[in-house]
């Protein structure tokens, strides 16, 4: 017979030697007014919307929206490498937060692939989480509201996005050459999910997209039009 004590020993020590639950990542918006952050639960990614990136990878141009997520696990203001054998790219991407399930603020992420690893996986016919869902594979700079970027519409402008790689431009797009433009991507988003305030929408990379190395110098901006909104600057760890 046991007796209740022990239980309640069992018990307590069971919950004392968990492991208390990681915190969540956060990102940076910022204002005119003030700097605050959010919390995505997740980014919601949008595969092949450049069809001079889909062909570099030699992937058929899709009709439709490729859409896939990175959990919120992923989320990393560094570049750090993983340790392991796998080569990883970077992939270049104008990212919207959402806010009452509107493009809320822009910013702009590296979408880190190992990119051998899910090259086996898509041979196999399997999923590739494992090469895009890793800790860290979501570089984000901070997020400015596109209240103060836009006077009307989103595709009234011209949103470019930009890498270099140790001073060679290596990356370059707009949202006129996507697709499904941002809009779009979102209304996709929404026929068959939940968006929460914070939640980040990446839309693709356009052509170019190659290796990181660790000591790699990598410096990415955002334009609205041809005025410079947001630079960030990593070195690969």
């Amino acid at each position: 017979m046991i007796r209740s004590e022990q239980v309640s020993q069992w018990r307590s020590h069971s919950i004392s030697t968990q492991a208390q639950p990681k915190p969540m990542n956060h990102i940076q918006l910022h204002s005119a007014q003030q700097s605050s952050t959010a919390t995505p639960t997740k980014l919601v990614c949008l595969g092949r919307n450049y069809a001079a990136h889909a062909k570099e990878l030699n992937n058929p141009v899709p009709t439709t929206p490729v859409i896939f997520l990175k959990p919120n696990s992923c989320i990393s203001q560094q570049l750090i490498l993983p340790k392991d054998e796998h080569e990883v790219h970077y992939e270049t991407e104008l990212c919207f937060m959402v806010k009452d399930n509107k493009l809320h603020a822009v910013g702009v992420g590296l979408d880190l692939t190992k990119r051998n690893l899910q090259q086996q996986l898509k041979s196999q016919g399997l999923p590739w989480e494992q090469a895009k869902c890793f800790d860290g594979a979501a570089v984000l700079s901070h997020f400015i509201p596109l209240a103060e970027c836009i006077e009307t519409s989103l595709d009234a402008h011209t949103f470019s996005i930009s890498l270099h790689v140790n001073g060679r431009l290596a990356q370059e797009g707009n949202n006129h050459d996507m697709l499904t433009q941002p809009e779009a991507f979102l209304a996709a988003a929404l026929t068959f999910m939940s968006l929460e305030d914070g939640d980040i929408l990446m839309t693709g990379t356009p052509k170019g997209v190659g290796p990181v190395h660790s000591g790699d110098e990598l410096v990415a901006r955002v334009y609205r039009d041809e005025q410079l909104l947001i630079q960030c600057e990593w070195k690969a760890k």
